[in-house]
Formats: structure tokens, sequence, C-alpha cells
């Protein structure tokens, strides 16, 4: 029996906009990723969510981003590795506040956006990630891109670890992701989605955008909570998933 977690960026929805289909997503995935106010949130969608994901019998982790709610976390900022070490330690705090109101346990922390796909690529980055994380509970799992240097600096840092995959998103050459602006960027056809996580989870490799096979590490699948079909991408993949004998199960 092989195992995998199913993951999605959700608690995205600020004041009166709402984003996502948080509560009918839930009770088909394993973690949650809440948002912690920066690319998008505030304190009553952070404390719904949070009550969600332990009714759906979810474990929850901190998608911490940039400072960009009008951006939604999406647009490349310069910050130094004192503020990225900084920035994760607020917002791990933020969530972290509404899990111990509810007596729950942190799981995992994963960054979002524009600040994921800057750390995948600078270690320094990745590694002031890392110290803030480290700051505030040491047992927190980081999740990150399969074979990127946010992986590379959380093993070096001691911090446990999980390689993501993602569902409806292409792949460079080099193993990160297609920027959003081109082309192919986000797959929205669920069946093809299906068959590229079938082929990560049980062949551990992923057809990159130009036809070139990379090998990975799939420890958890995410499907995008803003993806307009994320509900049928979730309900497809857990079904094709426990046909090929995966059984969907959180990191802890």
């Amino acid at each position: 029996m092989k195992y995998i977690d199913l993951n999605c960026d959700l608690g995205e929805s600020f004041g009166a906009y709402t984003i996502g289909n948080d509560g009918k997503v839930l009770p088909l995935i394993s973690s949650a990723n809440i948002a912690c106010g920066y690319h998008a949130a505030d304190p009553v969608v952070m404390d719904r969510t949070v009550r969600m994901a332990h009714e759906a019998g979810c474990r929850i982790g901190a998608h911490i981003g940039l400072p960009d709610l009008m951006g939604f976390g999406r647009r490349n900022m310069a910050i130094s590795a004192e503020e990225a070490k900084i920035y994760t330690m607020y917002q791990i705090g933020a969530l972290k506040a509404f899990l111990d109101a509810y007596g729950l346990q942190m799981q995992h922390v994963k960054p979002h956006g524009a600040l994921y796909n800057m750390a995948a690529g600078d270690y320094a980055l990745a590694a002031a990630i890392c110290d803030g994380i480290l700051a505030v509970d040491p047992g927190l799992i980081f999740m990150g891109l399969a074979n990127s240097e946010m992986l590379k600096a959380a093993k070096d840092k001691g911090l446990r670890t999980a390689s993501e995959v993602f569902a409806d998103r292409a792949y460079m050459p080099d193993g990160t992701l297609v920027p959003r602006s081109c082309e192919g960027a986000v797959i929205r056809d669920e069946d093809e989605a299906c068959r590229r996580v079938l082929k990560m989870v049980t062949e551990g490799a992923v057809e990159a955008i130009d036809g070139t096979v990379i090998p990975l590490q799939a420890d958890t699948v995410c499907v995008h909570g803003d993806n307009e079909k994320a509900l049928l991408f979730v309900q497809k993949i857990r079904t094709r998933l426990s046909e090929e004998g995966c059984m969907i199960r959180s990191l802890l």
C-alpha cells in the first residue's frame, strides 16, 4: 500500500470577497494550507477555515506569503533574509493563535506564490524561511517543491521535509513551475491532471512542458484552491489514486 498526502491552498477569501470552495474541498484532502493574512485571508477567514479543516479531519499548515494582498502574493518582491525570517515567524504565529485556541497542532509550513517560486531557486532565501520556522517550532514540516533549494535548505537546517508535486501546474525542464504568465502553465483538463499525478506518485516522474522527463519524489500532491475546477480535480484525483492502491493520508 502506498500512501500520499493530498493538500490544497485554502482560506484565501478576504472580507466580502470569496475565493474557492473550501467547505466542499476540505473533506476530500488530508492537509490544508491556510493563508495567514499576507497574500490572502483575514482573521475571520482564518478562524473559520481552521474550524472547518478540523471538522473535516484535515491537518493544518501555515501558507505563508509575501505582504501583497493586492497581488495575491504572486508578484516578486525584493526582501532581505532577515525580512523573510520575520515574515515567516509573524505568519506562523498568527495561524498558531487560532490553532492554540482550539487545542490543535500545526503540521507544516508551505510558502505561497512568488515567495514559493523565489525560494525554490534561491538557497539563501529558503534558508531564511527555515530560520523563521525553527524560531517558532522546530517540529514543523517544511513543504516545498520537489528537487528545489527549499528542500535542500530545510534538510541542511534539520527540518523535516515534504516533497511537493502539483496536479494542475506544468513544469519547466529544470523542475521549476512554468510561470503563470506563460501559455500552458495551468492544467485545466482534469483527466490530464489525473494522468500526471499518477505518473508522479507511482513512477516518481513528470513530463516537462518540452517533453523532458523529470525524476521527482512525491510526498504530497497540491491542487490549487483558486482553480475554478479545484473540486472536480480533487474528486477525480482521489478516485484515481484509490483505484491504483494509493491511500490518502496526512504527513503526520
